[in-house]
């Protein structure tokens, strides 16, 4: 039996699959056979139920010491577009997330703001709005605090769990290559830096969500080792709550300008998901992140594995200086009605799932 036979036959048994089946499915390119053999884990998983939160993003700062060539949204001090927010911005932006039920922060790597300032910022949100779930800072930026402060990991992630933070965001993976990230972002955390971030913080009772970018300089046959690398983790520990895929946006960059990169299209992106929901037996929920694929791709996406639309948004900055053209934030009418559309059903969640 070949490769893609063994793949179909676990498929069809609920077996687990190897490198090589995962590739075999690939390069088949049957979009429709993948969809359907998705959609029926996702039923399996979570029934007709689809999430969306009411959420609010705060990027704290655009200023970054790292310089990647993928990112468009990062700039120097003294630059035209640079803004950092101090706590008395940060309080204005709270004040109309009375809804709220999770603030997303994430930033970049400010070279003159110390620990304590993310800190703080933690704190005022756990203090105006002490329900909602707090998900905040990627692994690349739990790096940072700790080069920072001098203080391990563990040390810095009981301190934002002190603070008030309930969650981790899982940005920053990229791809989990070091060959990829000598790329596309040399400067960042290490592929086992931001696999070990996870680990600590699995351990400390902190869940996260994962997420890959593709679409760039990685081969498919990295992208599949960052797919296994997630799932070894996630049965050693059982702390990733959702898998997040985000397609490279090349607008803006200095990868896309340097490697003439088009992006990838609704054809990739959906393959991607209903790949990654097979490859990846162990997580539960999966996001099409409408920010990245544009409202009515994300609504086809919940016919191949997604289970969760993310949210209402507010405001999103980071995709969108690299050329994002969705809105920047919707409503949950919109979020629900386009769930209905689909065929299934809405329910608004909390940070871990819970039905609100």
């Amino acid at each position: 039996m070949n490769s893609l036979a063994r793949a179909k036959d676990k498929i069809s048994s609920g077996g687990r699959l190897e490198r090589d089946e995962i590739l075999a499915l690939y390069e088949e390119n049957d979009l429709l056979y993948l969809a359907e053999a998705a959609r029926s884990v996702k039923e399996t998983k979570s029934g007709k139920k689809v999430f969306y939160t009411v959420n609010r993003h705060i990027n704290l700062t655009n200023v970054c010491s790292a310089n990647c060539p993928l990112c468009a949204y990062q700039c120097r001090s003294g630059d035209n577009r640079a803004f950092t927010l101090e706590l008395d911005d940060v309080e204005k932006i709270l004040q109309d997330a009375a809804q709220v039920r999770e603030i997303h922060i994430v930033s970049s790597l400010h070279p003159d703001k110390d620990f304590g300032y993310y800190l703080n910022a933690v704190k005022l949100v756990k203090k105006i709005l002490p329900h909602v779930g707090i998900n905040a800072f990627t692994p690349v930026e739990v790096v940072n605090f700790s080069k920072l402060s001098g203080k391990s990991i563990a040390e810095v992630l009981s301190e934002l769990i002190g603070a008030g933070v309930t969650s981790l965001a899982g940005g920053g993976a990229e791809i989990l290559s070091d060959r990829v990230r000598e790329i596309i972002c040399p400067k960042k955390c290490s592929a086992a830096e931001w696999l070990e971030v996870m680990r600590t913080a699995h351990k400390l009772g902190l869940k996260t969500n994962a997420s890959m970018m593709f679409g760039h300089v990685e081969t498919i046959e990295e992208r599949v080792d960052h797919l296994i690398k997630l799932r070894d983790l996630q049965d050693e520990t059982g702390g990733f709550v959702a898998m997040m895929l985000f397609p490279f946006h090349p607008a803006n960059t200095e990868l896309g300008k340097t490697f003439n990169l088009q992006g990838v299209g609704s054809w990739e992106n959906l393959k991607m998901l209903a790949l990654s929901r097979l490859v990846l037996d162990n997580f539960a929920h999966f996001k099409a992140f409408w920010v990245m694929l544009t409202l009515p791709i994300a609504q086809l996406a919940l016919s191949f594995g997604a289970d969760d639309l993310d949210g209402t948004i507010g405001e999103e900055k980071i995709i969108h200086a690299a050329g994002a053209k969705s809105s920047s934030g919707v409503t949950r009418e919109t979020l629900k009605k386009i769930i209905i559309e689909a065929g299934y059903q809405p329910i608004e969640r909390d940070s871990f799932y819970n039905d609100i």
